[in-house]
């Protein structure tokens, strides 16, 4: 008999600690999946809670254009929000960024979603056909080199946004641009 009592508490105890286990499965996936979901509900930035600006990047092609600049995204509102892709670019006057070139973009790297609190920032890179030459330069290609003012720089889901360099013009080549995706890394 005693024998028979050792395995009844035995199987007491396993049965008791089964229990336990399945109620820690049971709740620790609900508490993940909270989580998840607090993070996940972030909406997409509107375009009213973003500043842009924009300056020539440190490391650029060779000539007398832009060659690369940096675009910084900064959440000017008071709640968190999410940016993601590639932009959009067209060169614009000083007017309304309606009356634009839009430049042929060649998109790198795998956009993933960048989640922006109050006051964080986020930062594409855009890469352009360096003007050569000095004075009024020359397209490699043989095209007319471009300048403009300003960029209309647009967002999936977070709007468009018409910006200038904060040191000069825009000039580039043949109309196109390869940009990178929304980071949270600020590119050179």
């Amino acid at each position: 008999m005693r024998h028979s009592n050792g395995i009844r508490r035995a199987a007491l105890a396993t049965t008791a600690v089964t229990a336990v286990a399945a109620a820690v499965t049971v709740t620790l996936p609900g508490t993940a999946m909270a989580a998840s979901a607090t993070t996940a509900t972030a909406p997409a930035c509107a375009a009213s809670a973003l500043q842009v600006s924009t300056w020539q990047a440190a490391h650029r092609p060779v000539g007398t254009g832009t060659g690369a600049a940096v675009v910084q995204f900064a959440n000017v509102s008071r709640k968190t929000c999410v940016l993601k892709g590639h932009p959009t670019v067209a060169g614009a006057g000083n007017g309304s960024p309606s009356h634009n070139t839009p430049l042929k973009v060649t998109a790198t790297g795998r956009a993933a979603t960048v989640t922006v609190r109050p006051h964080g920032k986020a930062w594409v890179k855009l890469t352009f056909v360096q003007v050569q030459g000095e004075g009024d330069g020359y397209c490699v290609s043989g095209k007319a080199p471009k300048a403009f003012p300003t960029m209309v720089i647009g967002l999936p889901r977070s709007g468009k946004h018409q910006v200038a360099l904060n040191d000069g013009w825009w000039a580039e080549c043949d109309n196109k641009v390869t940009v990178t995706p929304v980071s949270s890394v600020k590119p050179s």
